[in-house]
């Protein structure tokens, strides 16, 4: 059996991901100390938790429609009005998904045809480039510069758009830099697209963990509405990574296309799943809130240790990751995470698995207790100082 002949090369061609090389490396291992993955150290919320136990104590255990539950739909609905000011039918204009890679996954397969240009700002989450390349698309690279807080110009938009481009990825808040775009940075990004039919796929998944200022969904701008498709989900702001659960909110006009993939694909999202995310879209802005005001603590906290120790660090202003500037030490990405580790038994994510701009970067997660990420700093440090 020659397999090299079964597996289509644009399977074949695609790279592991990079955050899970270095999260597998440290798996079983009791003294390293892992900064790798975005997962938050909160256990989902008693209340929420309550709410899936319960629903399957009454035995509903069944398939619910397609597009997800009408009630979580309305919550969603009202949850997206509530908090961002947002106004979507929930019947007609809501899709409960497997997660919210899942919501990214059906966007680009809805609407990216061989051929077709995809623009992708960079450093950004692994996911994205490789989807595009399965659907045939073309990614067409943005990266993004520290200087401008990593966040995405009309200026490098509009130099990277052709008579091609179909797909515009916005990934902000953003993975790995924490980088968010303000409303005038996006009001700049409507004034480019407008007048084409670019479509947008707005990750907004960590919409809800933003610090010094709120977060204003795309979908949001003038004009944008229309070309946008809002993806996100529960894991993040919910502590609630293992119930893979997300959601697309997109025009009428585009929401059945997604569905009909999802439908073929998944069928449904997990009911249990659905039933506890009512009661997280309902009555869980307390618990954001709390976990939120723990990660700003958090953020400062690590950015204040590397700053300390002569590391260059933007200051994040989403997500719950720092991405700090380690060129100085004359190594790449790859070499200074795997010396770390090596050495001190830190593992933290080499910047270059966000994309060639993350060369010169790595990625530290802050979702962990200020005790882990004391001992961590400690460590980097006196790895540092190994370095003069």
């Amino acid at each position: 059996m020659d397999y090299g002949k079964i597996i289509p090369e644009k399977v074949s061609s695609l790279k592991p991901s990079g955050i899970r090389k270095f999260f597998e490396l440290v798996q079983g291992s009791k003294d390293t100390v892992s900064l790798t993955i975005g997962e938050p150290d909160f256990i989902t919320p008693w209340h929420i938790r309550v709410a899936g136990i319960d629903s399957l104590e009454r035995g509903k255990t069944y398939y619910t429609s397609n597009s997800g539950t009408t009630e979580l739909r309305q919550a969603i609905s009202e949850y997206l009005s509530r908090r961002f000011s947002l106004s979507y039918d929930p019947l007609s204009e809501i899709i409960v998904t497997v997660g919210g890679s899942e919501a990214i996954d059906l966007t680009m397969r809805a609407m990216v045809a061989p051929g077709d240009e995809v623009i992708i700002p960079q450093p950004s989450f692994v996911c994205y480039e490789p989807i595009c390349r399965l659907c045939g698309g073309v990614p067409v690279i943005i990266n993004t510069k520290e200087e401008n807080q990593f966040k995405l110009t009309a200026g490098e938009l509009r130099a990277a758009i052709t008579d091609k481009t179909k797909l515009l990825v916005l990934p902000f808040p953003n993975n790995p830099t924490g980088a968010i775009m303000e409303k005038a940075d996006l009001e700049a990004v409507a004034e480019v697209l407008r007048g084409t039919d670019i479509m947008v796929l707005s990750d907004e998944i960590y919409g809800e963990l933003t610090y010094d200022a709120d977060h204003v969904s795309a979908a949001s701008v003038d004009g944008m509405r229309e070309r946008t498709v809002l993806a996100s989900g529960f894991s993040k702001a919910y502590a609630m990574t293992g119930w893979r659960l997300g959601y697309i909110a997109a025009p009428a006009e585009i929401a059945p296309q997604l569905l009909k993939i999802h439908q073929f694909a998944i069928m449904c999202a997990p009911t249990t799943s659905q039933f506890a995310a009512v009661e997280a879209m309902r009555n869980g802005d307390t618990d954001v809130e709390m976990m939120r005001r723990e990660y700003n603590r958090r953020r400062r906290y690590l950015v204040g240790g590397l700053r300390a120790m002569g590391i260059d660090c933007y200051m994040p202003r989403g997500a719950f990751y720092v991405f700090p500037n380690i060129s100085q030490f004359g190594m790449s990405s790859e070499q200074f995470c795997q010396r770390l580790l090596r050495e001190q038994g830190v593992a933290i994510v080499p910047g270059n698995a966000f994309g060639e701009s993350g060369e010169g970067f790595a990625r530290i997660s802050y979702a962990y207790s200020v005790e882990h990420i004391s001992l961590a700093l400690d460590r980097i440090e006196a790895f540092v100082k190994s370095l003069s």
